[in-house]
Formats: C-alpha cells, sequence, structure tokens
C-alpha cells in the first residue's frame, strides 16, 4: 500500500515538472521564442509599457534635434531666415524709391561736377538704404551689422571736420571715428543676435 503510494506520488512529481501537456492538460499553443537577436539570443517580447517607453524616448530625442537645430540657426548670422519683413510704408516701395532717386541724383551730380543735386541724392539714397537695411537686421531676417555701423560713424565723421576742421595730420581724421564704429558694431551685432533668436524660436502661426 505504502510502496503504491509512493510510486503514485513520484509519478504526479514527474508530471509537474514536465509541464500541463505530460500531466495530461491542454497543450501550450504559445510560440515558442526564436533565437533571431544577436549572436542567436532569444529577444524578448515587446509590451505596451516599452513601446509606450520607446516612444517617449523618440519625442524627446526629435525634441533636442529641433532645439539643437533652432540653436545653431539663431547663433548663425549670416544668410537670411523666414521672410522678409515689410516695410513701415508698405504696400508702397518708398525706401527703394528713394534708393533709385537718389542714385539718379547722385549721376546728374557728378556730371554737373558736384552741387545741390549731388548732395541731395546721396542724402536721399543713404536714407532709402538706411530704412531697408535697418529693417532687415532688426527684425533678424538678414545681418547688416558693418553697414549700419559705418552710418553713425560717417555722421561723427562730418561733424568731427565741420566743427574743427581737417586736421594737419589725416590720420587724426580716424580718431572719432574707430570707437564710435567698435561700439555701434558690437551694439548691432547683439542687437540682431536677440532679433535671430527670437525669430527662430517663435512658434509658427
Amino acid at each position: 500500500m505504502a510502496a503504491q503510494k509512493r510510486k503514485r506520488s513520484r509519478k504526479a512529481r514527474a508530471g509537474r515538472r514536465a509541464g500541463p501537456s505530460a500531466a495530461g492538460g491542454p497543450p501550450d499553443s504559445r510560440p515558442a521564442p526564436t533565437p533571431d537577436g544577436p549572436g542567436g539570443r532569444v529577444r524578448p517580447e515587446v509590451g505596451p509599457h516599452a513601446a509606450a517607453t520607446s516612444s517617449r524616448r523618440a519625442q524627446r530625442e526629435a525634441r533636442v534635434a529641433a532645439a539643437s537645430r533652432a540653436s545653431a540657426q539663431a547663433s548663425r548670422s549670416l544668410g537670411t531666415y523666414g521672410e522678409r519683413p515689410a516695410s513701415i510704408f508698405a504696400p508702397l516701395p518708398v525706401s527703394e524709391i528713394a534708393i533709385l532717386a537718389g542714385i539718379v541724383a547722385v549721376v546728374i551730380g557728378f556730371l554737373n561736377r558736384g552741387g545741390p543735386a549731388l548732395e541731395v541724392g546721396v542724402i536721399v539714397a543713404g536714407l532709402g538704404v538706411v530704412e531697408f537695411t535697418a529693417r532687415d537686421h532688426f527684425s533678424g531676417y538678414r545681418s547688416h551689422t558693418t553697414l549700419l555701423a559705418a552710418v553713425p560713424a560717417v555722421i561723427v565723421e562730418v561733424l568731427f571736420v565741420v566743427l574743427a576742421g581737417v586736421p594737419q595730420q589725416r590720420f587724426l581724421l580716424f580718431a572719432p571715428v574707430i570707437p564710435v564704429f567698435a561700439l555701434s558694431f558690437w551694439g548691432l551685432r547683439r542687437a540682431f543676435a536677440i532679433a535671430r533668436h527670437a525669430r527662430v524660436t517663435r512658434p509658427s502661426a
């Protein structure tokens, strides 16, 4: 009797170790994992939690890449970005007309060997160029740092010659120009960097 009980106990333990099929239960219909990983290792099944984690990781990497591209574009001072800003006189091309009229007046002044036409042409064309370039520069569209920095330097130079006259040592003419140009260049460069960063990071409509 005891021998029969021990035999049944051994059979039961062997059936539990063999699984449901050996114990007479329904066979396991799940497919066996295939060694498709590198080196023949079995690749684990990806569940919903792992898929969500992978999606969040991809979104985070995309945001980081977009931020790095925006930072690179914001720090770049050459070239254009976006659309050219509209003129304050839009839709009338006042600046373009002023530049054209100024050039015509300058040509007439040269042909007449100076005179009011030359002076008026330089002033009118200069005002048109300043409006056009300042609009691009302070909106972050295109940098015109050197050209705009030369405007106050030239004004200071003209005032210096008018008030103090032309010095005998001509290199002294650069004395008031260099610091004004350098300070204007630094300020304009900084203003453009701020405007370009605001333009790059501005959400699109």
